[in-house]
This record gives structure tokens, C-alpha cells and sequence, in this order.
């Protein structure tokens, strides 16, 4: 079991359950992940028969060839100071972690305006279009991959060069997986932790939790003041096309079902427009007083 706190941290009990009734009962069961949880130590104790623990090491840790840096920056000018960093290291191949599925898809849509080759990948995107976006950016022709975690597990894609965590992880744990979809099998990586005023403690605790202080990533603060409008604008798209993607569903079905209405009456008009139908003739004998003739050979 790939993963294992996750999988029994999460709603996954029914899933598992299924599994385990169609497995032989006599068995080895192997339980692995980059972080371990309570949860997996208590079931380790509760369920397994003779458990035996194998830990690489006994504190959670990044690999050394992983450069990480953090910027600190307002709030308001993250898209901003993001672009800027798209543009100081082009050339290299980006995933972008957002903490949700809408400001992954704003993000996404902000970047393409741009001119950036940028594709988004969420839990609210179907199973097929999830692969569609990973084949894409496994294929190397889309350059940047913004994902929420779903995409910070699992994935072992080789080219990815720069790890960018947009929204900082509310769990500590989780910065250690999304940094390690970078600097995979001894090839070097680099990740950069954007940290807002209201995230300065949250960034504190991954500090605490990797044993390490980060250095501040390099920026020109003037060069990034001079893409505000252009970013602004971008903005302002991304916010119209989202708010139109991520519509409450009664609001949507409300939406089509006014579409169909005005199609029906539309269609109604267009045939009451149309005075060479036999019925409209018929309408016409009848104002005039007198009844339609049968036609000969009827």
C-alpha cells in the first residue's frame, strides 16, 4: 500500500474494504510512505502480525541536491511576483502547487493569457482529463504543470526542474512531498516557498519540521512593479472565465434550462413567421370566413 497515510488518513475506508475481501488473508502486507502518521504506527500495533519497521531515517528530510529558497512577499502581488519568477528561470519545467481547485484553474487560465504554456490539473477535472494534462506535461509540450495535491503524491516525473509552492501547505508534511516531485533519483532541483503575511507561521513550522533554515530567493523588486498592469489585466480575465467555470450547479441548471426556454421560443416565432405552411394557409381561410378547399387528387 503505496502512500499509507493518505490512503487511511482519508475517506478511503470503503475502497479498502473492498480490496481486503477479495485478497488472500494469508498474506504479507507492506505499508509505504515519505511520512509516516500516527495513524499507520496505531495500525501497525493493532493489526499486523509481527510488524517489522524499516525507516530510512528517523526525521523527515529533503534530499541534498534540492535547492530550496522562499520569497516573502504581500499577498496581493503573488500572480505577480510568480510571473516574474516564470520569466527570470525560463527554459525550465515548473510545477505549481495551489492549495485549491479554483485558484489552480485561475492561475492556470492567469498564465496561458500570458503567453505561458501552462495547464492545470485538480480534483474537480475529470479522470480522463486529469491523464490528458499529465501525458501533456509529461510530453514536454506544456512546460508548467499548477496542480493542488493530488499531484503532490505518486507522480515520478523526471524533467520536472523547479517545484513552486503558490500557496503554502497547511500541513507541514505535505511540503516534503511536494517539494520531492523535483530532484528525483540524484538529479538536482530546485523548489521556491512563496510566503505571505499571513503565512509566516506556517512557514515557520515546515522550517521546524525539516531542521533547516531556507534562503531568500533573489528578486528585483522594480523589475517585478513593471508587470503589475500587464498581470492586473490578466487577472481580470482569468476571474470572468473561473466565475463562469465554477457556477453553484442550481445556478447552472437554472442557466441551461433559461437557454432551453428561449430556444423553444425562438423556434415557435421562427414557425409563426413562416406563412407558406399549409396550417398557416388554413389560419388564413378561417380569419377570412370561409374553409380550406380540398385539393384534387386528395
Amino acid at each position: 500500500m503505496d502512500e499509507a497515510d493518505r490512503i487511511l488518513n482519508m475517506d478511503f475506508e470503503t475502497e479498502v474494504d473492498k480490496i481486503l475481501k477479495v485478497i488472500p488473508r494469508d498474506r504479507k502486507t507492506f505499508l509505504f510512505s515519505a511520512t509516516m502518521t500516527k495513524k499507520v504506527q496505531k495500525l501497525q500495533r493493532a493489526a499486523l502480525k509481527n510488524p517489522v519497521k524499516c525507516a530510512v531515517s528517523s526525521k523527515y528530510q529533503t534530499v541534498e541536491k534540492l535547492q530550496q529558497y522562499y520569497i516573502f512577499i504581500p499577498s496581493k502581488f503573488k500572480d505577480t511576483y510568480l510571473v516574474y519568477i516564470l520569466n527570470e528561470l525560463a527554459g525550465n519545467s515548473f510545477m505549481i502547487f495551489c492549495s485549491t481547485c479554483n485558484n489552480t484553474q485561475r492561475t492556470a487560465l492567469l498564465l496561458r493569457n500570458l503567453g505561458f504554456t501552462a495547464i492545470p490539473l485538480h480534483g474537480q477535472m475529470s479522470q480522463s482529463k486529469r491523464l490528458g494534462s499529465l501525458n501533456k506535461f509529461k510530453a514536454k509540450t506544456r512546460s508548467i504543470l499548477l496542480a493542488t495535491d493530488v499531484a503532490s503524491r505518486g507522480l515520478d516525473i523526471p524533467h520536472v526542474d523547479v517545484v513552486v509552492n503558490f500557496d503554502i501547505p497547511t500541513h507541514s508534511k505535505d511540503y516534503i512531498h511536494r517539494v520531492g516531485r523535483t530532484a528525483r533519483a540524484g538529479r538536482s532541483g530546485k523548489s521556491i516557498t512563496f510566503v505571505t503575511q499571513y503565512d509566516v507561521e506556517l512557514f515557520q513550522r515546515i522550517e521546524h519540521l525539516i531542521g533547516k533554515k531556507l534562503p531568500v530567493f533573489p528578486t528585483q523588486d522594480d523589475e517585478v512593479m513593471m508587470l503589475t498592469e500587464r498581470v492586473t489585466e490578466a487577472q481580470r480575465f482569468a476571474r470572468m472565465v473561473c466565475n463562469l467555470l465554477f457556477l453553484p450547479s442550481s445556478l447552472q441548471m437554472i442557466l441551461r434550462a433559461k437557454g432551453a426556454w428561449r430556444k423553444k421560443k425562438r423556434a415557435r416565432e421562427d414557425a409563426g413567421d413562416n406563412d407558406d405552411t399549409e396550417g398557416a394557409m388554413g389560419v388564413r381561410n378561417k380569419v377570412a370566413g370561409g374553409k380550406m378547399k380540398k385539393r384534387k387528387g386528395r
